[in-house]
């Protein structure tokens, strides 16, 4: 009986939050064939932990027991491990789907309830098991309306030329199952982008579809249950398929040139694989026997934008009962495709609807709505109007400085050669309503053409569109420039992730390798990001190009470009961008604690380093850089000098941090031999870099290493000399201070670290200082100029401008709000025990600030950290996950007066066996409110 109440009591303390299988909640296309499992418990009390766990898989639910597992039955396991669990059972096979629950042993060794039942269900895994679906093409571009030519002008194209780009295209079919339908999985791959319809209805909300990649080499279909959708009898399936950038074959072209980014005409292949009642199966595919025509898009450009003309539609062409007798005969093609996978990572969707915040008429007579926030998307109208009526929806990030025009700046195609234009041309039926498909753009404002009456919010509203990136984290504080400066670096990010980490939603759309790394630790502090930088990796690799090394012509590397995925390349990446290469699965092993992306590329990367390191030259310094990017009032042909930083010494700074990442990865894959080599290469380049790069400042006792860039990083990264740190951070902070005046004068990569950097050394007021001023090129002077995503270009937008200003929404520029996570959360991972299975606790402040809270999402749950300081008291509210041990950061001093739930520090302890040990007061699972007099740093 005591066994039994105790068990009841343990049960009641652990419960399953999550079940996850491949970081994803009951997926439905995984293609490993040894999936993981990870579990995410919440357990009363304080220093929770599991000490064991047991992993059962079935068929069937039935058969989810531990009798009758026909799967895998792992027994109990003794271990703590409950991320990332891989599957050791028979053979997963294609399409079908498997069920799974666990239970778990806490550190007592009592054991918790089985968990809720979770499923997975497997992907095609095989490129032969799309069985007879083929991929199919539009046979004939019958366009006739007029609207289906654009101009496009770039360079020094003296007049533009009129282009139409491959034509949207549409493509239907019937068919009729034999016997009643119990189950029924679609499998649908687009190369160019795709919506798909069911007997009249859409199927899934999924836009843009799918992300883009390397097409040649990489592909990505989606699943579809559609076992509802499908009725008896008779069923028709609509597919409408547009360039996306896969057809994209006008924009970035000379006049005249035979080579674009395009890979070819859009196609789309599908397969639906049906289950009748019986059990027997059939299944339905795209083949020669579909219909196919053109339809009212009439253009479609991922840049330039969609035009749909409406007298051209087809009423019910995605319905039974439609006479396709005019339709043609669609083509079938063998597209240049190595490999078809699962889209694992978020698709994207319409995320959020804007209303006019204000309307006014511009200079030119024509309407102009501001939306109020800078987003990427599209606009979605309700208008009526006469047949045949164009109606012009000009998207721009910007106005005039008066205020009374848009500004075309970068969205008016003067890179691209595609303006930002959404064309609708009415029917003349009542109000229409239209949105696009196959395009978005980068916009505040829209200007509206071949309307009369003033535009509202039953008109029109602004969409956005980006991947449906899951936001666990949170920050806050008693600084509203801050609370501000969080909202605009989110933004900036959300606008620019379309399936890959773009550098701007409009210009270039373009996943430059230094911008990526850039932000990246921002975007993993607030969202789930895994599975899309997995996916990111993927664009790397197969975006490599064989290269020469530069020290031996007769070695060969392969090499990422500067951009990934897709044709427009920019050439072969510079080292500070190429380092993304290295940086991205650091972070996410960091971040995640998933070993899996470090093993998959770690050829990739140790190549990748040896192709750097030939770059190395008699004084041990690497000879490749890009530079710190955009630093304030840089100008990269009227005023190159503003990039302070000599682009050799951060690249070398960065391969310092890398050579230091790479000998990790070398132990964790087994390989001593280049564990031992990046380690030797490190300690040169730690004594080269400073023989070179550190220097005393003229008429001060401070040293520092040329700029601030390259003093911040060199601190971020261990590269002091532990008997300079004093006086290099005494040279940064007299080069903000005196020379500066309060400024930073830091790019994307400097920016990232100055602030934390500051702080870790005391000089937190400093970096709030920074911050804050009013005054050029401080984030709070941006925001003053009413920007609500960070621009491209720091530059003192009081004056007069004799260009377009660049791009105003670059996440490259988000990175720095890391600070607000790392700094004055206090929240840091740690490599010894990655993914938060353990973190540092430890805030750093300026005296402005007395108050902060940070949500921070791990794969153990969320870590909770809200603290207040009243003169010198301090009190936090900590939430340590569950499995998970926190490493608060005190002095000898600060532990005389610490209380932890209401109890003295030495009272707490016995209770507890809570260790403090070098500075660190360890924390087990729970929640603790924390008090202390807080020192000085």
């Amino acid at each position: 009986m005591s066994f039994i109440i105790s068990h009841q009591l343990v049960a009641q303390k652990l419960s399953f939050e999550s079940l996850t299988c491949d970081s994803q909640t009951n997926p439905t296309a995984i293609e490993s064939k040894q999936p993981s499992f990870s579990w995410v418990v919440k357990a009363g009390g304080l220093n929770k932990s599991q000490s064991a766990y047991q992993l059962l898989v079935a068929s069937s639910m039935d058969k989810l027991n531990e009798k009758d597992a026909d799967l895998w039955n792992s027994n109990k396991v003794s271990s703590s491990k409950s991320v990332y669990v891989k599957y050791s059972g028979k053979d997963l096979k294609p399409t079908q789907k498997y069920y799974w629950k666990v239970k778990i042993w806490d550190e007592k060794g009592q054991v918790s309830d089985w968990s809720s039942l979770a499923s997975f269900q497997m992907g095609l895994m095989d490129t032969s098991n799309w069985g007879d679906s083929k991929w199919i093409g539009l046979n004939k571009d019958t366009r006739t309306s007029p609207h289906r030519l654009r101009k496009y002008r770039v360079g020094r194209m003296k007049e533009p030329e009129m282009v139409a780009g491959h034509a949207a295209a549409y493509f239907r079919n019937t068919f009729t199952p034999k016997r009643k339908i119990t189950n029924a999985q679609a499998y649908i791959c687009g190369l160019g982008y795709y919506e798909w319809y069911i007997n009249g209805e859409k199927i899934g909300d999924h836009v843009l579809d799918p992300a883009p990649s390397n097409y040649d080499k990489q592909a990505y279909y989606v699943n579809y249950d559609v076992t509802k959708e499908l009725k008896s009898g008779e069923n028709a399936i609509g597919i409408v398929v547009g360039n996306g950038f896969y057809g994209q074959d006008i924009s970035w072209r000379w006049r005249g040139a035979k080579k674009n980014h395009s890979y070819g005409q859009p196609l789309v292949r599908l397969l639906i694989k049906v289950t009748y009642d019986d059990g027997s199966q059939a299944n339905f595919y795209t083949d020669e026997k579909w219909k196919e025509s053109t339809g009212p898009i009439v253009f479609n450009n991922v840049y330039g934008g969609d035009t749909y003309d409406a007298r051209y539609e087809i009423p019910n062409w995605n319905k039974i009962n439609f006479n396709d007798v005019q339709w043609g005969k669609v083509k079938v093609v063998s597209p240049e495709v190595n490999k078809i996978s699962a889209q694992q990572f978020p698709p994207i969707r319409k995320l959020e609807e804007l209303e006019p915040q204000n309307v006014f008429k511009g200079t030119d007579g024509h309407w102009v709505v501001d939306f109020g926030q800078n987003i990427a998307g599209w606009v979605k109208i309700n208008v009526e109007g006469e047949k045949g009526q164009l109606i012009e929806i000009i998207t721009t990030e910007a106005v005039t400085p008066n205020g009374k025009d848009i500004f075309r700046g970068t969205t008016a195609g003067s890179a691209n050669g595609m303006p930002q234009v959404f064309k609708y041309i009415c029917k003349g039926e009542g109000v229409e309503t239209w949105e696009p498909q196959f395009s978005y753009h980068g916009f505040r404002y829209a200007q509206l053409k071949g309307i009369s009456t003033k535009p509202d919010a039953a008109m029109i509203k602004a969409i956005l569109v980006a991947t449906d990136l899951q936001e666990n984290g949170s920050f806050t504080c008693s600084e509203p420039l801050y609370n501000q400066m969080h909202s605009v670096s989110k933004w900036t990010i959300v606008d620019n992730i379309h399936g890959i980490p773009e550098d701007c939603p409009h210009r270039e759309k373009n996943g430059w390798l230094g911008d990526a790394h850039a932000y990246c630790e921002y975007a993993l502090y607030n969202y789930d990001m895994l599975n899309f930088y997995k996916k990111y990796m993927e664009d790397i690799r197969t975006q490599m190009i064989p290269v020469q090394a530069h020290n031996n012509k007769q070695v060969v590397h392969n090499v990422p470009t500067m951009i990934a995925p897709g044709k427009r390349t920019s050439g072969i990446a510079k080292l500070d961008w190429g380092v993304a290469t290295m940086y991205l699965p650091w972070y996410n092993y960091l971040y995640y604690g998933d070993d899996l992306i470090v093993k998959a590329y770690y050829e990739e990367m140790k190549d990748l380093t040896k192709y750097y390191l030939s770059f190395k030259d008699e004084k041990g310094i690497i000879q490749n850089g890009m530079g710190d990017w955009c630093p304030p009032a840089w100008n990269r042909k009227k005023n190159p000098g503003a990039m302070e930083c000599d682009p050799i010494i951060s690249a070398n700074a960065y391969f310092y941090d890398v050579l230091g990442i790479m000998e990790k990865f070398a132990k964790m894959n087994n390989d001593p031999t280049f564990e031992q080599k990046v380690k030797h290469e490190k300690e040169e380049l730690f004594t080269a870099f400073n023989t070179e790069f550190l220097q005393t400042i003229p008429s001060t006792q401070f040293k520092w290493y040329g700029s601030q860039t390259a003093t911040v990083m060199a601190l971020q990264f261990g590269m002091v000399p532990e008997s300079e740190i004093t006086t290099v951070v005494n040279g940064l902070e007299y080069n903000v201070s005196v020379i500066k005046g309060g400024h930073h004068a830091t790019g994307i990569h400097g920016n990232r670290y100055i602030y934390s950097v500051l702080a870790k050394y005391g000089k937190a007021n400093l970096a709030h200082e920074i911050l804050t001023t009013p005054i050029f090129p401080s984030q709070t002077f941006i925001m003053n100029f009413g920007f609500t995503t960070w621009p491209e270009r720091q530059i003192d937008w009081n004056i007069k401008l004799e260009d377009n200003g660049g791009s105003q929404n670059h996440p490259m520029h988000s990175g720095f709000s890391a600070y607000f996570y790392e700094s004055l959360g206090g929240i840091k991972p740690m490599y010894t025990a990655p993914g938060f299975k353990e973190f540092t606790v430890d805030p750093k402040f300026s005296n402005d600030i007395t108050s902060s809270s940070v949500t921070v999402p791990t794969p153990y749950g969320n870590i909770l950290n809200s603290w207040h300081i009243n003169n010198s008291n301090f009190s936090m509210n900590l939430q340590v996950p569950f499995n998970t041990k926190a490493k608060l950061v005190l002095s000898t001093e600060e532990l005389k007066s610490l209380k932890i739930n209401g109890e003295k520090w030495n009272k707490f302890q016995k209770k507890n066996q809570t260790k403090f040990v070098d500075k660190f007061l360890v924390l087990g699972s729970g929640n603790y409110s924390v008090e202390y007099q807080k020192t000085k740093s």
